[in-house]
């Protein structure tokens, strides 16, 4: 009997065990676990692993994780490229300066800092001081700032910790002038508004129920705003505001800046249809329902008196800005300042009295000034194709601040002196690179329905298209996110080595305002995927590279993408860097904060979209037999966003269907969340994997190493 029970459970093992030719894979059991979904049955057999609490789930997962760390670091060369991106890494960098009364704040990290330090200056000439350093939060680095506001005279700051990547976030407040925090802690808050009354008295925000208070799958609902008087314990805070009728509807409260309406920007999931409201400041009465129809986006730009002014999408998939006066509100009375124009309208801020408002033509930045009628006035040059990272000016300043970079341009700071009339660099970038040695072309290429798309395309000057080259090949598409021109440090290590780095602007972003957005979203998902996979086979085709060559990334919606195509078409890739991503889309509403992406997904709990879903969810459409690319999944445990159990599920399937040779690895990252706040030695350590597994995949060397 002892015999015959010792043998079955050898056969368990070796039947749970996923074994090819050179990996033998954790044992993940498979449970009957199946759901009826409109008469069609979907088995999950991994279900268990959403569970990242469980012994089995973190059993597994400590074995996953080994044997990662052991295929990467059998990688002679993998010390090298740790220093090498933390060379490049080491320069000085800085953000857009903020002018908060008459003061000047903003970010720098010398080098390989962490997080970045927060410095003040009285002026543009004196010598800055530190203000907050969340260097000195933790040893490790896993504590960092995820959000700041600071009061109307800038003397006080109210900032956000996070720990560990959570976008959990404890709220405390400094006094500038003295270095010291108030007593006070607030708790129970996520990525909202912080909005400080003019009297410094104390500010409104917005939090979630204190746990226990409501069901745990209700935790991230029921937002409310809040008004918390400065030196009171959070008990004595008093609620503003609150929808229990719509448990899902969130709220970011701001304060004008001429101190006299706080405005609620009102918002259900991520959907750019929005409401606002407002009341005055001075009163405690009921808000006024501005905007109630969430049949547009409506963002605030700024007021002048009672005339509120709006970057909107109504009737204008660009954008366009309009005027409303709130003592006559009626639609009739709205005025158009700015029309909409052939370019997507970005953002915008009032400066000097006039709008200064960023385009994007193909994907690049353009900024133009227009007085407060709408008159355009001049255009501000830009030093070559790039993109605008952040603008930052306030109505009655003199000064723009923003910054600018491109792929081969490191971020540098600029200011615009509206008095003269002229554009100067404030602060350069110096790193060691040489991106004289490189290229950037952009090109456009037809997608599966003749839609065009663009594409940009980095390497090194001469180099020839033979079809050997390796490439990486990045992209998004969704929730009208764009990914413009940007300097990226870690992308520096690849191309130096020969490497290409492709972007590929695919619909569901918003590269080309909202239609470009809506052709990428609900039932039109796939075109996101056709256009990624079109990418690649242009690649292919004007011999960039070969699909032994060729690897795609993706985070976060960009992790669904790259494991979308990668089970659609497994013979045009050769690995796949899958991050953060979302794979179950039948369940993904079901954890945390996935509810507020239904409107960019849709649900299974619809029939309609069910059907959407399952056509294109990755993990119901990995299949038995088929050799796909050698793949590195990458999550952590403490993301509370797009949960690890993705990734976990995925790779799980992926390591029992696949029939080939290459790996099919899992990456949980300890201490961290989905991405912000990961301190700089994580995310060194992170690209030194990535690089590790393509160079080895491809079988590349460094030039540099003997």
């Amino acid at each position: 009997m002892i015999i015959k029970r010792f043998l079955l459970f050898i056969l368990i093992i070796i039947m749970t065990c996923p074994i090819n030719a050179k990996f033998i894979y954790p044992s993940a059991i498979m449970d009957d676990v199946t759901d009826d979904y409109y008469g069609t049955e979907v088995s999950d057999p991994y279900r268990w692993l959403e569970d990242p609490d469980s012994k089995e789930t973190m059993s597994w997962v400590e074995e996953e994780n080994k044997l990662t760390f052991d295929y990467l670091n059998t990688n002679s060369e993998k010390e090298y490229i740790k220093n090498r991106l933390a060379e490049l890494w080491n320069y000085p960098k800085y953000s857009v300066p903020h002018k908060e009364g008459n003061r000047y704040f903003f970010y720098k990290n010398d080098g390989l800092q962490n997080h970045y330090v927060l410095y003040m200056q009285k002026n543009l000439d004196s010598e800055p001081v530190v203000v907050l350093n969340p260097n000195e939060f933790s040893k490790d680095g896993t504590v960092s700032i995820n959000r700041l506001s600071y009061s109307n005279d800038g003397t006080l700051i109210a900032y956000g910790l996070s720990t560990s990547g959570s976008d959990w976030q404890e709220i405390k407040i400094r006094n500038i002038d003295t270095g010291k925090d108030y007593n006070e802690i607030i708790k129970w808050s996520r990525n909202g508004g912080i909005a400080w009354k003019h009297d410094n008295s104390g500010f409104y925000y917005n939090r979630y129920p204190d746990p226990g208070t409501v069901a745990k799958e209700d935790e991230t609902k029921y937002n409310r705003v809040y008004w918390h008087k400065l030196d009171t314990p959070q008990s004595e805070d008093k609620l503003v505001y609150e929808r229990p009728d719509c448990k899902e509807m969130g709220f970011y409260p701001f304060i004008t800046d001429d101190g006299e309406y706080l405005v609620l920007h009102v918002s259900c999931g991520t959907t750019k249809q929005n409401r606002v409201y407002y009341r005055r400041t001075d009163s405690d009465g009921d808000f006024i329902r501005l905007l109630d129809e969430a049949d547009a986006s409506y963002d605030f730009i700024d007021n002048s008196g009672s005339k509120f002014y709006f970057e909107t999408d109504l009737d204008a998939p660009k954008g366009k800005i309009i005027s409303i006066d709130i003592d006559k509100p009626d639609r009739k009375n709205w005025h158009v300042i700015v029309p909409e124009q052939s370019d997507n309208m970005s953002s915008v801020v009032t400066v000097n009295n006039q709008f200064v408002i960023e385009y994007m033509h193909d994907v690049c930045s353009l900024l133009n000034i227009y007085d407060m009628s709408g008159t355009f006035i001049s255009e501000i040059p830009l030093p070559l194709p790039g993109s605008i990272g952040a603008l930052y000016g306030k109505m009655n300043d003199k000064e723009l601040f923003f910054s600018f970079t491109s792929f081969l341009y490191p971020t540098n700071i600029y200011r615009y002196d509206f008095i003269e009339q002229k554009l100067n660099l404030f602060r350069s970038s110096e790193i060691k690179f040489d991106s004289s040695l490189y290229e950037t072309k952009q090109i456009f290429y037809k997608s599966k329905d003749g839609t065009s798309v663009p594409m940009f395309i980095i390497y090194k000057k001469g180099l020839v298209p033979d079809g050997n080259n390796p490439v990486i090949l990045y992209g998004y598409g969704g929730f009208s996110i764009s990914r413009t021109p940007a300097f990226l440090t870690h992308v520096l290590p690849w191309l130096e080595e020969g490497g290409i780095y492709a972007v590929a602007n695919i619909r569901g972003g918003g590269e080309y305002g909202e239609e470009w957005h809506k052709a990428g979203m609900l039932q039109n998902k796939q075109n996101s995927f056709d256009d990624f996979i079109a990418a690649g086979e242009y690649l292919i085709e004007h011999k960039y590279t070969s699909p032994t060559k060729l690897a795609i990334q993706g985070g976060s919606n960009g992790g669904l993408l790259v494991a979308s195509c990668m089970v659609q078409h497994p013979e045009l890739f050769g690995a796949v860097i899958c991050e953060v991503p979302l794979t179950d889309m039948l369940r993904y509403h079901k954890f945390t904060v996935g509810y507020y992406w239904i409107p960019e997904y849709g649900s299974s709990d619809k029939k309609e979209d069910f059907d959407v879903l399952y056509r294109y969810s990755p993990l119901h459409n990995i299949k038995d037999g088929v050799n796909y690319p050698a793949a590195l999944i990458m999550s952590a445990d403490h993301d509370d966003r797009v949960v690890s159990a993705h990734a976990k599920k995925f790779a799980a399937a992926l390591q029992a269907k696949n029939r080939g040779d290459n790996p099919i690895l899992l990456r949980i990252e300890t201490k961290a969340g989905h991405g912000a706040g990961k301190p700089m030695s994580k995310i060194i350590d992170e690209y030194s994997d990535i690089y590790a597994f393509l160079f080895k995949v491809f079988g590349m060397k460094f030039t540099d190493v003997k």
